[in-house]
């Protein structure tokens, strides 16, 4: 009779250890749905604004952070560096830029506040391994700055998706010219539920300081 074990972390080389970590740091899609992420009530507004306001390219991820009524309160823009997707690499840089932007929320019992984050690459909409590491990324960092973890969001040459909730539209891409911050607030529609208008408004007064 014949007993084997599966290898340890600690007996795999350094490459494959690397490996086994980095993928343990990210989120499958069901993962994804499963975690109560809040909807947006609008989420063709949020993209439009934050289009418009960082201007992103591949590889660029935005973090937003968004209060009660759909409204932006502050939000950041940086490179993803050339290295394999890391869940914790990228929840480190999405914290550092949290802190620099808006004061955590570690203090509430229940966080009132939700960051979304939009990242602009490659590809088509379908889930990658690099989305699930943004995924855990996000939520990780929501959890240390004391924020709701909201929306993933992917920009491609196709349009727009929020991943794991099947919506999406072809515009703004990477592909799109950004329109100017009024013009993100003119295509907004005015209906009550429609709140990304505001996100938007948030956004030009942001502009104006």
């Amino acid at each position: 009779m014949t007993f084997g074990f599966a290898p340890s972390a600690a007996s795999l080389s350094p490459a494959s250890a690397d490996t086994v970590n980095r993928l343990g740091r990210m989120l499958e899609p069901s993962e994804w749905a499963a975690a109560g992420i809040p909807l947006l009530r609008n989420p063709r507004d949020v993209v439009s604004g934050l289009h418009a306001r960082h201007r992103p390219t591949p590889s660029t991820a935005v973090v937003a952070v968004l209060d009660s009524e759909e409204r932006l309160t502050a939000s950041a823009s940086f490179t993803r560096r050339p290295v394999p997707a890391d869940g914790w690499e990228f929840r480190n840089a999405l914290l550092a830029h949290l802190r620099r932007v808006i004061p955590h929320d570690l203090r509430r019992r229940t966080p009132v506040r939700t960051a979304v984050l939009l990242y602009c690459r490659e590809g088509d909409e379908r889930w990658t391994e690099e989305d699930g590491a943004w995924m855990w990324g996000l939520r990780d960092a929501c959890t240390l700055h004391g924020l709701r973890c909201g929306a993933y969001i992917t920009l491609t040459n196709g349009g727009w998706q929020v991943l794991g909730e099947g919506r999406g539209g072809r515009r703004p891409s990477t592909g799109s010219r950004p329109s100017d911050l009024a013009e993100a607030v003119a295509e907004a529609d005015p209906s009550p539920l429609r709140t990304g208008g505001g996100a938007a408004d948030a956004l030009r007064r942001a502009a104006a300081r």
